[in-house]
Protein backbone atom coordinates (compact mmCIF):
# COMPACT_ATOMS: atom_id res chain seq x y z
CA UNK A 1 0.00 0.00 0.00
CA UNK A 2 1.41 3.55 -1.04
CA UNK A 3 1.15 6.12 2.04
CA UNK A 4 2.30 9.29 2.78
CA UNK A 5 4.67 8.91 6.42
CA UNK A 6 5.12 11.65 9.05
CA UNK A 7 6.99 10.89 11.88
CA UNK A 8 7.51 12.67 14.95
CA UNK A 9 5.37 15.64 14.39
CA UNK A 10 5.08 17.31 18.10
CA UNK A 11 2.21 19.76 18.81
CA UNK A 12 1.54 20.99 22.09
CA UNK A 13 -1.59 19.94 23.57
CA UNK A 14 -3.37 20.47 26.84
CA UNK A 15 -4.35 16.50 27.45
CA UNK A 16 -4.74 14.37 30.75
CA UNK A 17 -6.40 13.29 33.51
CA UNK A 18 -4.88 15.00 36.57
CA UNK A 19 -5.26 18.65 37.22
CA UNK A 20 -2.25 19.86 36.28
CA UNK A 21 -2.83 18.57 32.75
CA UNK A 22 -6.21 20.59 32.64
CA UNK A 23 -3.77 23.75 32.37
CA UNK A 24 -0.55 22.88 31.28
CA UNK A 25 0.00 22.29 27.74
CA UNK A 26 2.41 18.67 26.98
CA UNK A 27 3.88 17.85 24.01
CA UNK A 28 2.54 15.00 21.84
CA UNK A 29 4.34 13.76 19.23
CA UNK A 30 1.99 12.10 16.61
CA UNK A 31 3.17 9.40 14.04
CA UNK A 32 1.04 9.39 10.32
CA UNK A 33 0.68 6.61 7.97
CA UNK A 34 -1.65 7.92 5.34
CA UNK A 35 -2.97 5.99 2.32
CA UNK A 36 -2.74 7.45 -0.63
CA UNK A 37 -6.17 8.60 -2.58
CA UNK A 38 -4.90 6.72 -5.85
CA UNK A 39 -2.69 6.76 -8.40
CA UNK A 40 -2.87 9.80 -10.17
CA UNK A 41 -0.22 11.64 -8.57
CA UNK A 42 2.69 9.25 -9.95
CA UNK A 43 1.82 10.53 -13.22
CA UNK A 44 1.00 14.38 -12.62
CA UNK A 45 3.18 15.45 -9.70
CA UNK A 46 0.64 17.74 -9.00
CA UNK A 47 -0.09 18.11 -4.91
CA UNK A 48 -3.73 17.87 -6.10
CA UNK A 49 -3.86 14.44 -7.15
CA UNK A 50 -2.63 13.83 -3.47
CA UNK A 51 -2.91 14.58 0.41
CA UNK A 52 -0.69 18.08 1.00
CA UNK A 53 1.03 16.86 3.94
CA UNK A 54 1.74 20.44 5.31
CA UNK A 55 -2.00 21.13 5.44
CA UNK A 56 -2.15 17.73 7.28
CA UNK A 57 0.08 19.07 9.91
CA UNK A 58 -1.42 22.65 10.06
CA UNK A 59 -5.25 21.39 10.82
CA UNK A 60 -3.56 18.61 13.45
CA UNK A 61 -2.53 21.80 15.11
CA UNK A 62 -5.63 23.44 15.16
CA UNK A 63 -6.71 20.16 16.79
CA UNK A 64 -4.18 20.38 19.09
CA UNK A 65 -5.38 23.89 20.24
CA UNK A 66 -9.25 23.25 19.99
CA UNK A 67 -9.47 22.47 24.32
CA UNK A 68 -8.51 19.94 26.31
CA UNK A 69 -8.35 16.34 26.00
CA UNK A 70 -8.92 13.61 28.62
CA UNK A 71 -7.37 11.11 26.56
CA UNK A 72 -4.68 10.18 24.14
CA UNK A 73 -6.78 8.05 22.55
CA UNK A 74 -9.70 10.69 21.97
CA UNK A 75 -6.98 12.75 20.78
CA UNK A 76 -5.88 10.32 17.94
CA UNK A 77 -9.34 9.51 16.82
CA UNK A 78 -9.94 12.74 16.10
CA UNK A 79 -6.51 12.83 13.87
CA UNK A 80 -7.82 9.92 12.07
CA UNK A 81 -11.31 11.16 11.49
CA UNK A 82 -9.70 14.60 10.14
CA UNK A 83 -7.41 12.83 7.46
CA UNK A 84 -10.31 10.16 6.32
CA UNK A 85 -12.97 12.58 6.60
CA UNK A 86 -11.48 15.50 5.22
CA UNK A 87 -8.35 14.80 3.29
CA UNK A 88 -10.27 11.87 1.70
CA UNK A 89 -7.24 9.63 2.70
CA UNK A 90 -8.64 5.65 1.75
CA UNK A 91 -7.18 4.45 5.57
CA UNK A 92 -5.18 5.95 8.53
CA UNK A 93 -2.03 4.59 10.91
CA UNK A 94 -2.18 7.48 13.70
CA UNK A 95 0.57 7.11 16.89
CA UNK A 96 0.16 9.43 19.34
CA UNK A 97 2.30 9.53 22.80
CA UNK A 98 2.81 11.92 25.14
CA UNK A 99 6.91 12.38 25.87
CA UNK A 100 8.57 11.95 29.21
CA UNK A 101 5.13 11.23 31.12
CA UNK A 102 6.58 7.99 33.12
CA UNK A 103 9.48 8.27 34.23
CA UNK A 104 10.98 5.12 33.40
CA UNK A 105 9.35 5.71 29.88
CA UNK A 106 10.38 7.48 26.81
CA UNK A 107 6.65 7.84 25.72
CA UNK A 108 3.81 6.57 26.30
CA UNK A 109 0.62 6.18 23.73
CA UNK A 110 -1.89 4.30 21.29
CA UNK A 111 -1.75 3.50 17.89
CA UNK A 112 -4.90 3.19 15.76
CA UNK A 113 -5.74 2.34 12.03
CA UNK A 114 -9.48 3.48 10.30
CA UNK A 115 -10.73 3.32 6.95
CA UNK A 116 -13.11 5.46 5.15
CA UNK A 117 -16.65 3.20 5.41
Amino acid sequence: MDSILIRELRVEVLIGIHKRERHVPQIVSIDLDIGLPGTAVFASDKVSDTIDYEQVALRIRDIASSGHFKLVETFAERIAQLIVGDFGAPWVRVSAAKIGILGNARLVGVSIERRKP
